[in-house]
């Protein structure tokens, strides 16, 4: 009887593997088009749209981390070649964030929008989240490894972390507004099993 093991590599090495997780993660993209075509966002679509496309950030960001763990514990090599992917799915997802508040909430108004990053604290550290994650998108190619070096190139893709630390401090920060911290409280645990996977690793390979 094939394992589970054997089936999930099977799945990760079939030629349409990557083309089906493209088109998947482009759900939460087709989800807001549609709305926007039949007036379905609720009743404030510009305010649905941008803490939507938050809100997914953050759970792609916890995705694309969760790969090399999951590649590790279940002896899944395969499941590597979709992890530039999601991590480009992630930048993706957190430009269209910042267009959309730049767009509804600011207008396009420079002025006003560098004032706003410097006035509220939540909105600095998520901006600043958003630029670490400008930076991983820019050296994820090949041609980066090769011009930064290996070493060098890993250093600063391990900083996926404290961009994750200040994501979670933003999202933390805006739900703190009305007291909602149950979700916060998800993300947090899942990025602490993911971080203390990591360190527990990192530990192991010292000793």
């Amino acid at each position: 009887m094939i394992s589970l093991t054997a089936r999930v590599r099977s799945a990760c090495r079939h030629r349409w593997a990557k083309t089906v997780l493209f088109v998947i993660c482009l759900g939460p993209l087709a989800y807001w088009l549609r709305g926007i075509a039949f007036d379905d966002l609720g009743a404030n679509p510009a305010e649905a749209l941008i803490r939507s496309s938050g809100d997914w950030t953050l759970r792609a960001l916890c995705i694309a981390l969760a790969v090399t763990p999951l590649r590790v514990v279940a002896q899944a090599p395969e499941l590597a070649r979709f992890r530039r992917m999601l991590g480009l799915f992630t930048f993706f997802y957190v430009l269209l964030h910042l267009i959309f508040y730049a767009w509804f909430d600011m207008g396009w108004d420079v002025a006003d929008m560098s004032a706003d990053i410097i006035k509220r604290p939540f909105i600095l550290v998520g901006f600043a989240a958003a630029m670490g994650l400008s930076f991983l998108a820019a050296t994820s190619f090949n041609g980066a490894v090769r011009w930064m070096g290996a070493k060098r190139w890993q250093v600063l893709h391990k900083g996926v972390y404290a961009i994750a630390a200040l994501g979670l401090l933003h999202f933390f920060w805006m739900r703190a507004a009305k007291t909602n911290f149950a979700e916060v409280a998800v993300y947090a645990a899942i990025l602490a099993v993911l971080m203390g996977w990591r360190l527990w690793r990192f530990l192991k390979n010292r000793s």
